[in-house]
């Protein structure tokens, strides 16, 4: 291993890339990225590099997302079949059809959907700022929420404000019942329960904490508290452990894996920089809509968004 990521080193150091790993990568893999964290805040950071190869540990959306940012670096996913389930519960297709259906709602598109999606919606949101973004929208204003109806609920909840769900989900948070997280309970009473908001409504319910995986992280560093229920998929506990060593930390079942996520390999990584394959190219036209998506919630600071633009 150690010579391989050797050569990653060399070989990235040629390319001038950059190489850039989600949380719920394999830890092998967040130790030879230049950026551990979230997507979208990935992708954001390598725009501001001036690397000319973006390697994107994670899935496809992700890897769409860093072209639609930075359209004049080449970006590699390192297998082409790391997809994900939820985004693909959502098609630009079908997402037409229902806006002809509800033609005075805006949009508001989860970031991790494909970059057609994307090009249909309004504005995007990540789960961290999905509750600012939608309360940020005009009140007379109806909302369709696609894909995830988890997080579109838990939004719901926090604002107060009607809207229509797209049927979509994460299978791997939607896969934890209330009685796993009642069990966890059990075994650790003393412990925090941390949960992502692409969990179940139920399961939410029993959190001390909900956040995205980046606001868990933050929040276990901060925390006076010794010890964490994790409820979000397993990839989280390397860097979890990494920056609060004298922390115990117990995931909330041992099914929260995400199979796309652990597709990624140091040898798939290698081969991506030796090769500049496979790419992922969002076409002109679609990123010059999708763009405007992004840019509306990255603008975003505590103001209307302008659905006019």
């Amino acid at each position: 291993m150690q010579e391989l990521t050797g050569e990653i080193t060399r070989f990235k150091k040629e390319r001038k890339a950059v190489i850039l790993a989600h949380f719920y990568q394999n830890p092998e893999i967040h130790e030879i990225a230049d950026f551990v964290g979230d997507s979208l805040g990935l992708s954001q950071q390598a725009a501001t590099t001036d690397a000319e190869v973006i390697v994107f540990c994670g899935v496809r959306f992700m890897a769409e997302t860093a072209s639609i940012l930075s359209p004049d670096k080449i970006v590699v996913l390192p297998v082409a079949g790391a997809g994900c389930p939820m985004a693909d519960m959502v098609d630009a297709s079908q997402l037409e059809k229902r806006k002809q259906e509800l033609p005075d709602a805006t949009v508001v598109c989860y970031v991790n959907t494909t970059a057609e999606v994307k090009a249909l919606s309004d504005v995007a949101c990540t789960s961290a700022n999905a509750v600012e973004v939608v309360e940020s929208l005009p009140k007379d204003k109806s909302i369709l929420f696609v894909p995830d109806k988890n997080l579109g609920r838990y939004v719901a909840s926090r604002t107060g404000k009607q809207m229509t769900m797209w049927e979509g989900f994460c299978p791997t948070h939607h896969h934890l019942k209330r009685e796993d997280v009642l069990q966890a309970k059990e075994q650790h009473p003393e412990a925090l329960v941390l949960v992502h908001p692409e969990c179940r409504p139920e399961v939410i319910e029993l959190a001390d904490v909900v956040s995205s995986t980046t606001g868990i992280i933050n929040y276990a560093k901060q925390s006076k508290a010794q010890e964490f229920i994790v409820a979000t998929e397993i990839g989280i506990l390397h860097p979890l452990r990494k920056q609060c060593p004298d922390k115990k930390f117990y995931m909330a079942s041992d099914k929260l894996i995400c199979p796309n996520m652990k597709l990624t390999t140091l040898e798939a990584v290698h081969s991506a920089l030796v090769n500049l394959e496979p790419r992922v190219e969002v076409p002109k036209e679609i990123r010059e809509r999708a763009i405007v998506c992004l840019g509306r919630m990255l603008s975003n600071n505590n103001t209307q968004v302008d659905v006019r633009i």
